[in-house]
């Protein structure tokens, strides 16, 4: 069979490449409309007991925290990094404390592992950071990310058994896609914990898969594949094809005057320009499939994400993300939280259930070591005359005009939810802000520390605005957010 031509490659990606019957949601480049769009597409399983296996179970006061990216080199609890403790503090208090592990646990000495082509960065933490972890009240860790195989299939498999080895159930990554996508149980005296995680964002090679006839499973993470376009008017579509089709080995026969691929992105024409994703209908039924079966198995569940999408420059969430996010909560969890974009998002409260669109970092410590060749690479840095601290420096300096880049404090600014339940509803979140140290030396930069008054409300009102189009109500008081879904005449935006 020969090489593709261009015409073919176009009409092959653009024609529907998913089941007749899969979801054509209209690119509005707004939540809102592609929720309308999309609502009722998810399936659910027939004879599945909404009422009951689907109802929250915990007894009243349970208690749950979710933090965003824990990306940390080394352990810091026995530090005398000032603030640190007040932090721990609050997370040890939780029935429940969550969050995402953006790095790979192993040591570089002894281990198999090796960092992985295609990677930016290699994130990687000492072993003893695991530990670290359930010493300041991590219970509940979100495997699946972009930065989960960073050193590879080995890398993944040691940070398993670190985990294991401190006591942290941990979902998300497995040896095959059933294992990665299987919901992970914790048991607390309020009622069994279900944690599943899931990537919106991931490298292609990290993607679990299962075995199929001769063939065998795949490690890798579980995945919530996402069809990305970007919507432009039509007339700056004609000039894209103008542009690609004034390239020689690159014209192709006219085929949809509305959809344009070139270079590998997907264009179309819209209206309301921006970036527009459709996730893959056999990723959604996966996802939602284990999280059903999740609940029926505990009596909380703890739905997670791990998604840049539409961009870490990016405030607003992505088209797809509130319409799923919903099915999700339909499916039965309890809780669903997005973490990825390294940035706060707005808050939503739906059926008595916080949405979590974006919780920042909660670690953003940059101290790797070793740093890969490949970062070394990237960064123009020459390892036989720099050393790894230049090349972090190198990529905490760049800015948007690259790739990677954090130049912009926003990126140390977060939130810890503290989600109280009672009468198995959401009684109450409190949302209190921490900043993680920009201006801070490279030795204490990334570690969160409870924000001062007046740079805490910066930081809450920032939230709050954002939660306002979700028709949430935060309530600031004592350097501390306020969420009162109980309290009808506080929780929604008059």
């Amino acid at each position: 069979m020969g090489l593709l031509t261009p015409a073919e490659i176009e009409r092959s990606d653009l024609a529907a490449a998913q089941p007749a019957t899969s979801p054509q949601p209209a690119h509005t480049g707004t939540a809102a409309a592609t929720s309308k769009t999309l609502e009722g597409a998810f399936p659910t399983a027939d004879g599945y007991d909404a009422v009951g296996s689907a109802a929250t179970n915990v007894t009243d006061g349970f208690t749950m925290i979710a933090v965003g990216d824990l990306i940390l080199s080394r352990p810091v609890t026995k530090s005398q990094l000032s603030g640190f403790d007040a932090v721990s503090d609050i997370l040890r208090k939780a029935d429940v404390t969550f969050g995402n592990l953006e790095t790979v646990i192993l040591d570089a000495r002894s281990s198999k592992a090796s960092p992985q082509a295609g990677c930016a960065c290699h994130n990687i933490s000492l072993p003893e950071v695991a530990f670290d972890l359930k010493q300041m009240g991590f219970n509940l860790i979100g495997r699946a990310n972009n930065h989960a195989f960073d050193w590879g299939i080995e890398g993944m498999r040691e940070t398993s058994r670190v985990l294991d080895l401190a006591g942290i159930v941990h979902a998300g990554a497995g040896e095959t896609l059933a294992q990665a996508a299987a919901a992970r149980f914790l048991e607390t005296e309020h009622g069994r914990v279900a944690l599943v995680s899931f990537a919106s964002t991931f490298l292609p090679m990290s993607r679990a898969g299962d075995p199929a006839g001769q063939a065998p499973g795949r490690p890798g993470l579980n995945s919530l594949r996402l069809r990305a376009s970007i919507m432009v008017p039509l007339e700056v579509l004609e000039t894209l094809r103008s542009v690609r089709d004034a390239v020689p080995g690159f014209k192709a026969p006219f085929i949809d005057p509305r959809r344009l691929l070139m270079a590998g992105i997907r264009f179309e024409a819209s209206e309301n320009p921006g970036h527009s994703f459709e996730p893959n209908v056999h990723d959604v039924s996966n996802i939602l499939r284990n999280i059903r079966q999740a609940k029926q198995y505990s009596d909380f569940c703890l739905a997670t994400n791990h998604g840049h999408e539409p961009g870490n420059w990016s405030e607003d969430i992505a088209n797809y993300e509130q319409a799923f996010a919903r099915e999700v909560i339909d499916a039965g969890a309890d809780a669903y939280v997005v973490h990825g974009p390294h940035r706060l998002r707005g808050i939503e409260i739906y059926k008595d259930r916080p949405i979590l669109y974006g919780v920042g970092n909660f670690f953003f410590d940059g101290l790797r070591t070793p740093v890969a060749a490949d970062t070394f690479a990237a960064y123009g840095k020459d390892p036989r005359i720099d050393t790894d601290a230049d090349v972090t420096a190198a990529e905490e300096s760049a800015g948007y005009e690259t790739d990677y880049g954090f130049t912009d404090p926003i990126f140390y600014e977060s939130v810890i939810p503290v989600c109280r339940f009672e009468q198995n509803r959401l009684a109450e979140v409190r949302l209190v802000p921490l900043e993680l140290g920009h201006s801070q030396r490279m030795a204490n930069r990334g570690i969160p520390r409870i924000a001062v008054p007046h740079y805490g409300a910066v930081i809450l009102e920032r939230l709050r605005k954002l939660s306002v189009p979700f028709g949430t109500h935060i309530e600031i008081d004592d350097n501390v957010g306020v969420i009162r879904p109980l309290d009808a005449s506080t929780n929604r935006v008059p």
